[in-house]
């Protein structure tokens, strides 16, 4: 049987390869507030997975999954325009 693992690197003390560059840190700076977001709607569905959900809930689940589009939605655009974050 052959193993499908990924095979072992040999520590040679050249960590160059495993830290992220500072775009992949910026890429990940850029969609933090969609990661907020898209938490926030998570754990709004979790607090309805033992119930059922009542006006509040709902309302609750509405405005995250509301949040997470506009917050996709002006990353997208800033992606659009080139615009990468800084002062507004």
């Amino acid at each position: 049987m052959t193993s499908i693992a990924a095979p072992e690197v040999a520590d040679s003390g050249d960590t160059s390869g495993r830290e992220p560059t500072a775009a992949e840190l910026d890429a990940i700076e850029a969609e933090m507030p969609v990661i907020h977001a898209e938490v926030a709607y998570l754990e709004a569905q979790i607090a309805t997975l033992d119930r059922v959900p009542g006006e509040l809930d709902t309302r609750r689940l509405r405005r995250a999954r509301r949040r997470v589009l506009t917050v996709r939605r002006k990353l997208a655009n800033r992606r659009t325009t080139g615009t990468t974050g800084g002062a507004a």
